[in-house]
């Protein structure tokens, strides 16, 4: 049963010149679109819970909705994310429920509380055998719970809240992390750009300089795909400007700097909502929830599918599964029982 941490996906990740997708999940449907792509493309994933996830479908729920995929797939090379945890007393419980990697967000304190915060829950979640994501850097835009800057006065003003290379090197020294979120101009949710959009890849190699052999994520990294706002707008939503992160962008931060996980969360939804609008406004008496969120989830294969050739993930799970064996297939307590 290939559940794993992060670890033997990001060994193999940072030097492999691919990244592992980490989508965010909150219900059945998504999380067996998410699972059938990586299935069909052989690529190790990572399925990202967040608070309002959590509160949305039960943490029970959830959990055994994921083990039910692994169980389906025992080849697919799984791990278990919490997305923006904000306390080491969340950090905690998740590692209770079965969390085979944690993140701690203190990216909203002043630096030397981000420190503490996230040295704290290294320190728990290591004890665990669990690893840990930290994000140092400021993004913009709001998705769920996590609210950066205005999106357009993020972009006027990046340059001030981008990650610190030398900070960086100080912030991994001191707190243990296992990987790192950085601030390289992306922002979360549809709107993610006002006018062009462009990745600070000169930031990012200056951090991989600083901290070498760190493993890299890039939040905030939808490309908000146009046929799903051409369908969502066609069918009676209202996304104007929506703009993401451009696939060529995010295939060259994978495959030539040392970005190790992608973060995906926006562009789920955006394929979820557009196929529902346009099986109700096609099939007005459509009323099996069967023959809308069918839809959805085929929509979301088909994206999903497409992003693991980005990540240059396809294909490389095979590859992770040898390197987990080859570390003595390390296992966090909970899946020990």
């Amino acid at each position: 049963m290939p559940l794993m941490t992060t670890k033997p996906m990001f060994d193999l990740a940072y030097d492999g010149g691919f990244a592992v997708g980490a989508f965010n999940v909150n219900n059945m449907e998504i999380t067996q679109g998410i699972i059938e792509a990586c299935a069909a493309e052989k690529s190790p994933l990572i399925l990202q819970i967040s608070k309002g996830a959590r509160k949305y479908a039960n943490m029970i729920y959830l959990r055994h909705i994921i083990l039910a995929a692994v169980e389906q797939y025992p080849d697919l090379p799984i791990a278990i994310h919490l997305d923006h945890g904000d306390t080491v007393d969340l950090v905690q419980t998740c590692i209770k429920d079965g969390f085979t990697s944690v993140m701690i967000d203190g990216s909203h304190h002043a630096y030397e509380e981000n420190v503490k915060i996230s040295a704290e829950a290294v320190k728990v979640a290591h004890a665990a055998g669990v690893t840990v994501e930290t994000e140092l850097g400021m993004l913009g835009g709001i998705e769920e719970d996590v609210v950066g800057m205005d999106a357009h006065e993020y972009e006027k003003n990046v340059e001030k809240f981008l990650t610190d290379p030398e900070q960086a090197k100080d912030f991994w020294k001191r707190t243990g992390c296992d990987s790192l979120a950085v601030a390289i101009g992306t922002s979360h949710g549809a709107f993610k750009f006002k006018h062009e959009a462009k990745l600070a890849f000169d930031r990012i190699e200056a951090i991989m300089k600083t901290c070498p052999g760190l493993p890299l994520v890039m939040h905030g990294s939808s490309s908000v795909p146009q046929e799903f706002i051409d369908l969502v707008n066609k069918y009676g939503g209202s996304m104007p400007n929506a703009k993401g992160v451009p696939e060529d962008q995010i295939a060259m931060a994978v495959q030539k700097y040392g970005v190790c996980k992608v973060n995906i969360d926006t562009d789920l939804r955006l394929a979820l909502t557009a196929k529902i609008r346009e099986v109700f406004a096609t099939k007005p008496a459509e009323f099996d929830p069967r023959n809308y969120l069918g839809p959805g989830r085929e929509a979301i294969i088909s994206m999903v599918r497409r992003k693991l050739h980005v990540l240059n993930s396809a294909g490389k799970a095979e590859a992770v599964n040898k390197h987990w064996e080859k570390l003595g297939k390390p296992l966090p307590g909970y899946y020990k029982k």
